[in-house]
């Protein structure tokens, strides 16, 4: 890899190869061109490459005259609220999120406290090709200044969306486990101030991983033995930046990401009637949850800045993906663990309900993936052969492919960086499942 990765809102890569200091000093001085004026949040995780490339964005930021917010380590969420709060132009998040040691990113911040969405991405994008400083290096640079408190005030507004006085009165016994990236630091002093007995581990913000990052079951499994041995109520696993959050119930069972979204789904819409918004390869189950609180339901395209978008644009009380990621518009515009954590202790304490039930009355769906070799060129000849093998099914083209009917959905999309195609069903049965991914792939083959 020679070229780092590259999405609307920000890039990725290896360090040392497709991303270097400067890589990322012209990114984010093309970053700077397109903000109006302002100061910039600087936020990392707990890699250990982040030092050095948050030097490089700092000085690259000041160089253009810019004043950095130096907020050190902070989870992504964090960094939102950062934003808003010292009214800044944007922010820089150095973080790879879930990718492993070897990696780190930067993700871009607008002043609404929100991943950049595609059109200022774009532009991001093309001055960083172009290799344009705009506005140039300055004679008189920008000023550093490091930010002392920088969690209070999410902290505040965590706690102005739960009851915390009958949270406390249930004296959780909570194992949170950040797997050494930035969310002990919120974490540890959010689930303290509910009343938490905490249980901690990973909590040095030093990115020496205890597990691979991906919040995923195969990876937590030394994870679910500790909450086990915890006797905790519940466990909850960050990834490194802490925007997602995968959940373990009191008898050690993988509940995960996907059920995150939408316990806290349920939850909000409880207490306040609204529109709600998952992108197009979420559960169903968030779905199934508006309909029954008949609420309107709508879908965006894969990816956090295209799930604000429509819940901006919908007004929507609660949004998410899948991946883990609960999105609530009165913490911020973010996907949050926190506010996962926040919801769940809420709903429990509310209902007087292990973690378990909870998870148990909700709708029951199985998901597989797969991914498929795709010729160059040949994407939009296999999204149509896969939409004529299934003329009954409602297509939607706004991302890829998908394929809905009454109780089951398929998507098929074309990865950005291989040639390839990711096909993900979702049905009542694993393996009802896994047959609509298999006849995608059977017509993948024929192309």
């Amino acid at each position: 890899m020679t070229e780092p990765i590259i999405s609307v809102s920000g890039l990725r890569g290896i360090v040392g190869e497709s991303l270097t200091p400067d890589v990322a000093s012209r990114y984010v001085t093309a970053f700077a061109g397109t903000l109006p004026a302002g100061s910039i949040v600087v936020t990392r995780d707990g890699r250990a490459s982040g030092p050095v490339l948050a030097k490089a964005v700092a000085s690259s930021l000041a160089a253009v005259g810019r004043n950095v917010l130096d907020a050190g380590i902070a989870a992504t969420p964090t960094l939102g609220v950062l934003v808003r709060e010292h009214r800044a132009a944007g922010g820089v998040q150095i973080s790879a999120s879930h990718n492993p040691p070897k990696y780190n990113g930067l993700k871009l911040f607008s002043s609404e406290g929100r991943v950049i969405p595609a059109a200022p991405g774009k532009k991001v994008l093309e001055a960083y090709r172009a290799g344009t400083i705009s506005p140039p290096v300055q004679i008189q640079p920008g000023k550093l200044e490091t930010l002392g408190d920088t969690t209070s005030k999410h902290l505040s507004l965590l706690l102005a969306i739960v009851r915390p006085e009958a949270i406390r009165a249930r004296k959780f016994r909570v194992l949170l486990d950040s797997n050494r990236g930035a969310g002990s630091l919120l974490g540890a002093k959010f689930l303290e101030s509910l009343g938490c007995e905490v249980v901690l581990i990973g909590s040095e913000p030093d990115g020496q991983f205890e597990h691979l990052p991906e919040p995923t079951a195969e990876n937590l499994q030394t994870v679910t033995r500790k909450v086990i041995a915890a006797r905790a109520d519940v466990g909850f696993c960050q990834d490194p930046d802490a925007d997602r959050l995968a959940i373990i119930d009191e008898a050690g069972r993988y509940i995960g990401e996907e059920y995150t979204v939408s316990i806290c789904a349920g939850h909000v819409l409880g207490q306040a009637k609204g529109p709600v918004v998952t992108n197009c390869a979420t559960s169903r189950m968030t779905q199934d949850l508006a309909e029954k609180h008949g609420v309107p339901f709508f879908r965006s395209p894969v990816g956090e800045a295209n799930v604000v978008d429509e819940m901006l644009l919908r007004k929507a009380v609660f949004g998410g993906e899948g991946s883990g990621g609960p999105i609530d518009p009165r913490v911020g515009l973010v996907r949050d663990s926190f506010v996962g954590m926040a919801l769940v202790l809420d709903t429990m304490a509310a209902r007087g309900m292990k973690i378990s039930e909870l998870a148990a009355e909700l709708p029951r769906y199985e998901i597989r993936k797969s991914t498929v070799a795709v010729p160059p060129g040949k994407l939009a000849a296999v999204l149509a052969a896969v939409e004529a093998r299934f003329p009954d099914a409602a297509a939607d083209r706004r991302d890829g492919l998908r394929l809905d009917w009454r109780d089951r959905w398929l998507i098929v999309r074309g990865s950005n960086t291989e040639p390839i195609v990711r096909a993900i069903a979702e049905a009542p049965t694993a393996d009802a499942a896994e047959e609509l991914c298999c006849a995608a792939a059977e017509v993948v083959a024929k192309i």
